[in-house]
Order: C-alpha cells, then structure tokens, then sequence
C-alpha cells in the first residue's frame, strides 16, 4: 500500500469509542488489532526508508569524511512529514480497510 497516499489526520483526533466496537464488538481486542496492523505499517515504510537511505551509503567512510547528501536529507524530511503508523492503522479501520480474524472465536467445526 501506497502510505504517501493515505489522506488521513496527521495529529490525533477525538473519536467516538460507538466506532471502534462495531467489527469485533470489543474496544480492547479492537485496540490489539490497531496496534498490530500499526506495527506491521512501521516495519514496511521503516524498510522502504532503509531501502532509500541505503542507495546514498558509501564503503568507505572515514570520521573525517562526513558528508552532508541534500537528498537524504529531503527523503528523511518527507518520511517525518507523513501520518504516524498507529492514525493511519485507525484510518484503515474505520473505512473497512484491515481484515482481521480472532482464531480464540472461531469454532472447531470452522476448521
């Protein structure tokens, strides 16, 4: 998924809890599913910088040679500037965007 594209808040947002019950019925394994789905968010756009910074990475540095990359700079600019993992993991949930599944719930007969 494309996370430059998500149009979400960028800062926190008081929201109604009535909106976080309605898929799993319960807050606190709503809240697990927000915080997994937000983990899994930061590990791919952490990679995807990782992937990006790396390219400008060089073998041999010195301590005396220390340079400045204007565009590593701007990169690490752009990836501060987008939406934390966890309003973007809210975003996808509350637009029916996260497919999630409580193995505890299912019956044996599921299997």
């Amino acid at each position: 998924m494309d996370y430059k594209k998500v149009k979400t808040d960028v800062f926190a947002v008081t929201r109604n809890i009535e909106d976080f019950t309605t898929g799993t019925k319960n807050v606190y394994e709503t809240v697990a599913v927000l915080s997994k789905r937000a983990n899994q968010i930061g590990l791919e756009i952490k990679e995807e910088l990782n992937q990006k910074i790396s390219e400008f990475a060089t073998t041999t540095d010195n301590l005396e040679e220390v340079f400045e990359n204007r565009e590593q700079i701007e990169i690490a600019k752009y990836y501060e500037h987008l939406p934390k993992p966890t309003l973007i993991s809210i975003h996808e949930y509350l637009n029916g965007e996260v497919y999630f599944r409580n193995p505890h719930k299912e019956s044996p007969e599921d299997f």
